[in-house]
């Protein structure tokens, strides 16, 4: 043990003086991730400007009268700024088309008379040239109401021709069609497993460029053999497990500093909450190991520094990439199983879970393909012949 932790502090110490591992550890996903923020990070702060609708109703209608209270009812929904201004339709079209009004609503005489029976009736709207997305939210409400004065008409008129006794629709009728408010906005929050567009941009970085701080280590090893280092320390009385370990121990450190780093910077700067820490570092530790993993393969194929760095390049780029790094990968078939078993994928999966609320105990399937991941490449790095750094 004491030639293993003496190899492994020496290795530390390098790798903290050598630039390269600063910049690819920190520097560059936290530069990726403050250009992300620039372009993407307000992008879920939407501002809603007020809006103003211009309706044109029958007197004594009552279920005009409903769809226009619902519309009235949007004002102060969610940041909405509603303003409904009553009056005839030539009023509406001339407000519309000088800019006082981004909407022009027009009930026609027999409305609800119309609806009640389940009868065609079209309902004008006229939309100003300059109406943004406030427009279409307050359309959108309005559709609902008409689709749900449509349905309540045609389930009133089968009920009728299958016999219903109409005394038993007059109340289910009514109440679906003057009802009042039949919506309620509320913010969305993101299901269990997933992360919203920032968090996710945050994990799939740190787990894109885990992938390349753990291969310092296989390089590294390279190196010493290069410059004759590698020689002299298989000539003293270390074994050479100890020194392929040391270099493995080193990658895994910097993987667990690097990748906590830039999910507490990343989170900060995207406002993202990953959940229980305890959670998250254990996370954080597995997604390192199934990483640094990967370096006792490359090990025994590479033999020389820049094979190795082309090599850990595919493998960080193909894992990351594949694991949602820039953008959800969804799969169906058989290839939907290869991408579960990415360990980036799982360390997404995992915080997603986390991040809902999830504890230590909910991690079992994440942890479980990480640590999967990583016995199968220190299983196949032992059946595949040693053409690398210590053949």
């Amino acid at each position: 043990m004491r030639p293993l932790l003496a190899l492994t502090l020496s290795d530390l110490r390098m790798r903290i003086r050598d630039r390269s591992v600063l910049i690819f550890a920190f520097v560059v996903p936290l530069a990726l991730m403050f250009v992300f923020n620039l372009v993407f990070g307000g992008t879920d702060d939407l501002e809603l400007e007020p809006v103003t609708v211009a309706v044109t109703a029958p007197a004594g209608d009552r279920l005009a009268g409903v769809l226009t209270d619902v519309v009235k009812d949007l004002d102060g929904q969610d940041g909405l700024e509603v303003t409904v201004r009553e009056g005839d339709a030539a009023a509406g079209r001339t407000a519309v088309e000088e800019g006082d009004a981004a909407l022009s609503i027009v009930l026609p005489e027999g409305f609800g008379a119309a609806a009640r029976a389940g009868e065609p009736v079209s309902v004008e709207v006229v939309r100003g040239d300059e109406a943004g997305l406030e427009a279409d939210v307050v359309l959108s409400v309005v559709d609902g109401v008409l689709d749900q004065f449509a349905a309540s008409a045609v389930a009133v008129q089968a009920g009728l021709d299958q016999g219903v006794p109409p005394e038993e629709l007059g109340a289910l009728a009514q109440a679906a069609a003057d009802g009042g408010q039949g919506y309620e906005l509320r913010q969305g929050q993101a299901a269990d497993e997933q992360l919203d567009s920032g968090a996710a941009l945050v994990a799939g970085q740190a787990g894109l460029f885990l992938m390349f701080t753990v291969s310092f280590g296989v390089t590294a090893l390279l190196v010493d053999r290069e410059t004759g280092t590698l020689t002299r320390l298989r000539s003293m009385p270390i074994p050479s497990w100890a020194i392929v370990s040391s270099k493995a121990l080193v990658s895994f450190l910097l993987g667990v500093v690097a990748t906590g780093v830039l999910l507490v910077v990343g989170g900060l700067l995207f406002g993202a909450d990953f959940g229980s820490p305890l959670a998250v570092a254990a996370l954080v530790l597995c997604v390192s190991l199934a990483a640094t993993s990967v370096m006792f393969l490359i090990v025994r194929i590479a033999r020389t520094s820049e094979q190795a760095g082309i090599a850990t390049s595919i493998v960080a780029v193909v894992l990351g990439i594949g694991g949602g790094a820039f953008f959800p990968v969804s799969a169906t078939g058989p290839l939907s199983a290869l991408v579960d078993l990415n360990p980036v994928a799982a360390l997404l999966r995992g915080l997603g879970i986390t991040s809902a609320g999830g504890g230590l105990a909910d991690l079992g399937v994440p942890i479980a393909i990480m640590l999967g991941f990583a016995a199968a490449m220190l299983l196949v790095s032992r059946l595949v012949p040693n053409r690398g750094a210590l053949a």
